[in-house]
């Protein structure tokens, strides 16, 4: 019997890599909110980049006085939320 596969995470180039990086950087310079689509993750991630930390590659997203600890490996895209 054969182990269920789980999908691997996309590869992206480190141009891709940059341009999110750079993405997070300004929203969090701006304090503006992001909605942030997160391989693996049904739901997307809203909120305002509080932290990014180096040591961890850690994205901390606060909203609602919560804070989330996305890995910026995770972070297929950065979007700024329409509404």
């Amino acid at each position: 019997m054969a182990k269920a596969k789980v999908a691997k995470r996309p590869t992206r180039d480190e141009f891709v890599l940059e341009e999110i990086g750079n993405q997070l950087a300004e929203a969090q310079q701006e304090q503006s909110e992001v909605v942030l689509t997160v391989w693996g993750r049904q739901e997307p991630t809203r909120g305002q980049i509080v932290k990014m930390d180096p040591r961890t590659g850690r994205v901390h997203v606060e909203s609602n006085g919560e804070t989330d600890k996305v890995p910026f490996m995770d972070i297929m895209s950065v979007n700024y939320p329409r509404d």
